[in-house]
């Protein structure tokens, strides 16, 4: 069953419902304490780019997260964490948080998205193989798994490494 999701930035009425989808979407809560952690870090949080999927009820199920890094030296957002509660999987509930959360930075101006992620899922949304932008990964990971996405293919997108903020402990 697909739902129409209603999709928002979070609010700070979100946050204990953001760390709940985290907790129970992932099996330790390092996932929900990064979320904390950039949550107080002022060069990697930007605002409106925390975004949440809820139920036509307001029950707050899915969350994406659009945070600042650094590629070749140069501003792009990393995507990470993206989690669902466990009952609302496979239902576009996170689907619904990504799109909204990419849309939104499409209209804030920023172009270039970084994720590390299952490839059979994160293309869908147009993320393709990092490296076919020349952008690499502080750390081993498989070709496949470190996409990229210009928001403007318009626009000039920087390559070199990635450079992600503190609170991932990269």
């Amino acid at each position: 069953m697909t739902l129409n999701w209603i999709t928002r930035p979070e609010s700070p009425a979100d946050a204990a419902a953001v760390r709940g989808i985290n907790e129970a979407a992932f099996p330790t809560p390092a996932e929900a304490d990064l979320v904390d952690a950039l949550r107080t870090d002022p060069t990697a949080w930007i605002d409106g780019l925390s975004y949440v999927a809820a139920a036509p009820d307001g029950t707050v199920v899915a969350h994406a997260l659009l945070t600042r890094c650094l590629v070749g030296g140069e501003p792009a957002l990393a995507l990470a964490p993206c989690a669902v509660l466990p009952d609302y999987q496979r239902q576009g509930a996170g689907g619904a948080a990504i799109l909204g959360a990419l849309e939104a930075a499409r209209i804030l101006g920023e172009n270039l998205v970084v994720v590390l992620g299952h490839p059979d899922y994160y293309p869908r949304f147009g993320f393709t193989p990092a490296s076919r932008f020349g952008i690499k990964a502080p750390f081993e990971a498989p070709d496949e798994a470190l996409m990229a996405l210009a928001l403007d293919p318009g626009k000039r997108v920087p390559s070199g490494m990635i450079e992600y903020p503190p609170a991932f402990g990269i």
